[in-house]
């Protein structure tokens, strides 16, 4: 047992030949107080430390130590207990659990063998031994194999969803025309409410689900198998340019038959392409080409540079059959005008793309049944 308060005040008390009630003399503190420190029935609080300091010069942090080590020996250890809060650190780093329960994901949990339980039927797994896995058809990205929990859950939340999206047969030599009836809906606010529509129509489904708390996700390209492709999305930036942008990036990732985690994809904090890997360089390149042709957006910045007026945004956009908010979004990711330029021009479509996309979150929530939605 480790020596308490008590034994070393005993030692200097004998050192010094003060009794008991010298101590308290000096201390300033009732004679019961200290027998009952002497005798290991009081603890020794951060006031009565310093004060033992000043009387014995031992210093009070070791008067503290001396109490917290003390009381740590009294106290018997009990192995259920510990296993049980292991068991349960276990749980709490694989999945983010509070917000779990709290958005309808799981049931909350009485114990660790419910919660356990609980995350199983999530993760569409029969234990936890391992990290579960986001089970891809195809390739992946570097950020999909790093997933941090509240990304993981969320991917898995995501394709739970999108096996209750009905789509047509994936036919990936149609992957043209789909973009191009993409693109002609990227001209108008309104027409973001058609993009759910047109993929399921080439055999792509689309979900909408508000990212966890400090995930950052903006969307992902994930398949159910290697002939069911998925994009999900955030619209965590209610900016047409932002969800268009993500649209085209996810949708370049199913062209190139990847699967990819997005975070950060776009806004002032996203990464710079030249530091992404290699097919998220080609992802985002793909989106800027099929939103605005490269050689159109610089022979624009060349002509008018760097006097981007409202009228000559709007004429070109006009020109390219784009709405002007793009534009904006381009000419801010390439550091042409700040981020705070033009933000009117920056139509919010969270609300339409809410209206027919199968959603979770942003307000809205749906009852998926994941012993039939699997994972």
């Amino acid at each position: 047992m480790a020596v308490s308060p008590g034994e070393k005040i005993r030692e200097e008390l004998d050192r010094r030949g003060w009794t008991q009630g010298d101590l308290a003399h000096i201390l300033n503190r009732p004679l019961p107080t200290i027998n009952e420190i002497i005798g290991g029935k009081r603890a020794v609080m951060p006031e009565t430390a310093i004060a033992l300091e000043s009387a014995f010069g031992t210093p009070a942090s070791e008067w503290m130590r001396l109490e917290a080590e003390y009381r740590l020996s009294l106290t018997s250890r009990d192995d259920s207990n510990a296993e049980a809060v292991a068991r349960r650190v276990r749980l709490y780093d694989l999945a983010p659990v509070k917000e779990l329960e709290r958005r309808g994901w799981i049931q909350p949990a009485k114990d660790a063998s419910a919660l356990e339980k609980e995350l199983c039927r999530f993760f569409g797994v029969t234990n936890l031994d391992s990290e579960p896995q986001i089970n891809v058809a195809t390739r992946r990205s570097e950020p999909t194999e790093h997933l941090s929990p509240p990304q993981r859950a969320w991917c898995f939340r995501a394709k739970q969803m999108a096996r209750v999206v009905h789509a047509e047969k994936f036919k990936r030599e149609l992957l043209p025309q789909c973009e191009a009836r993409l693109r002609e809906l990227a001209a108008f606010p309104d027409e973001a409410r058609q993009a759910p529509t047109v993929l399921a129509g080439f055999g792509i489904r689309f979900v909408v689900i508000e990212p966890l708390s400090a995930s950052k996700m903006d969307g992902a390209a994930l398949w159910l198998s290697s002939h069911e492709p998925v994009i999900a999305m955030s619209v965590r930036h209610d900016r047409i340019d932002a969800f268009w942008f993500t649209l085209f990036h996810e949708f370049a990732h199913i062209k190139n038959g990847d699967a990819s985690v997005d975070v950060d994809l776009v806004g002032e904090s996203a990464y710079p392409s030249e530091a992404k890997p290699d097919i998220e360089r080609l992802a985002d390149a793909e989106a800027s080409r099929i939103l605005v042709p490269a050689d159109k957006l610089q022979s624009f910045i060349t002509r008018v540079g760097p006097l981007y007026s409202k009228v000559r945004i709007n004429q070109f956009a006009h020109r390219m059959k784009i709405h002007p908010g793009i534009i904006v979004g381009q000419l801010q990711h390439r550091g042409e005008v700040k981020w705070t330029s033009n933000r009117e021009m920056l139509t919010k479509v969270r609300s339409i793309v809410l209206s027919t996309a199968l959603t979770d979150g942003w307000g809205k929530s749906i009852s998926v049944d994941l012993s039939q939605a699997g994972n």
